[in-house]
């Protein structure tokens, strides 16, 4: 069930996203504007060591004016899989390369206002292969304890809802392996 665009406006393009005002109409026959931010997807990787030590980065964001733990992430382009972006990212963001990438989930990213659609990935048997960061991008990469990012999930510390959601999607995936035979 849809409401049915009576108008649809460009109010804004942008270098990663654009912003539309659709006037539609809703099944009682009322009319009003939603704004919507047109984005076309990302990815974001759980890149996962042996040790079940996980990289993160921290860098700054200035819509909230603040720095971020995050896992690394990036933008779709046009028409590219999401493993091969999940793939290029991993290199650019941490300087790593996986082996292996296990789709564990997709979601909306704030579907309220935006189409943004976010594929995770867990990234596993990382090996040294970087590529250049994006030219806006100054990241610090760390790496921290399995445990250590629970704690921090915890206590409130990571408020990035990306890496929330990465965290929660790679804990089900190895909780199930772990109670499969043999694992």
């Amino acid at each position: 069930m849809g409401y049915p665009i009576v108008r649809s406006t460009t109010a804004f393009e942008g270098r990663v996203f654009n912003v539309r005002r659709d006037t539609v109409q809703s099944p009682d026959g009322r009319q009003f504007q939603i704004d919507v931010v047109e984005h076309g997807g990302a990815v974001a990787m759980i890149p996962l060591e042996p040790d079940h030590s996980i990289w993160f980065v921290r860098q700054y964001r200035h819509p909230i004016g603040e720095v971020l733990l995050e896992l690394p992430a990036g933008t779709l382009n046009p028409g590219e899989d999401p493993e091969l972006a999940a793939a290029r990212e991993c290199r650019e963001e941490i300087g790593l390369a996986p082996a292996e990438l296990i789709h564990l989930g997709e979601t909306y990213l704030a579907p309220g206002y935006s189409s943004e659609y976010l594929h995770y990935f867990l990234a596993r048997h990382l090996t040294p292969s970087p590529l250049p960061q994006d030219e806006d991008e100054d990241l610090q990469v760390e790496k921290i304890s399995w445990d250590s990012a629970w704690q921090m999930l915890a206590r409130g510390e990571l408020h990035d809802a990306k890496t929330v959601v990465g965290l929660s999607l790679a804990r089900s995936w190895l909780e199930g392996l772990e109670s499969l035979p043999g694992s």
